[in-house]
């Protein structure tokens, strides 16, 4: 009986270190595979065309945030299929850009263009793509994972009136408001703690 004790209890010592490590493991999976989107962009909401030329499009978006790309800039563009084929919205553009520094570089001119620009923000007829004036987002390529974190934690900073919510190198932050730190929200247990 108690040589049975001994071994259960050593069996559920196991399983407990393998679980942690488990979760060690995965948790460097998950930031190797955000690392490796780390010249990766998303081009958002932009109307799709039967004639349509990626890569003019994107060089268009550089031309107008002043931040020039060129087709040697870019090492990959595609549209990508929709995760909800239901939805309405036209897919999304993949884009990898040749170094980490150039995707900042154009993310930064996007945000600054929407600051400069509060009544006229990034739309497709600043694009040239159509005159109906529909938004379009510039984003980082997140993973499934951070993409279902960053939208819970969109969702939790509306609860809790959170002023702010980021994605910078793949880290999903929040912040109540300009006289507050900001919270990297590295899990969902990170966000369940926000009050």
């Amino acid at each position: 009986m108690h040589k049975h004790g001994s071994v259960t209890e050593h069996l559920k010592k196991e399983n407990e270190s393998l679980r942690i490590e488990l979760n060690i493991l995965s948790s460097r999976v998950r930031t190797m595979d955000q690392l490796s989107r780390s010249s990766n962009l998303e081009l958002q909401c932009v109307p799709e065309h039967k004639s349509e030329n990626l890569l003019n499009t994107v060089k268009q978006l550089g031309r107008v945030v002043n931040c020039p790309i060129n087709d040697s800039d870019i090492l990959y563009c595609s549209r990508v299929a929709k995760n909800n084929p239901k939805s309405s919205r036209p897919r999304t553009i993949l884009v990898k850009l040749i170094t980490p520094r150039l995707r900042d570089s154009l993310l930064a001119s996007t945000i600054m263009y929407n600051k400069d620009h509060p009544k006229e923000k990034l739309n497709s007829s600043s694009l040239g793509i159509d005159d109906k004036k529909s938004a379009i987002y510039v984003s980082e390529n997140l993973t499934m994972e951070n993409k279902s974190l960053h939208a819970a934690a969109r969702l939790r900073a509306k609860q809790l009136n959170y002023k702010y919510v980021w994605v910078r190198g793949g880290r999903i932050y929040v912040r109540k408001g300009p006289e507050f730190e900001s919270v990297y929200i590295r899990n969902s247990d990170t966000l369940n703690k926000l009050t």
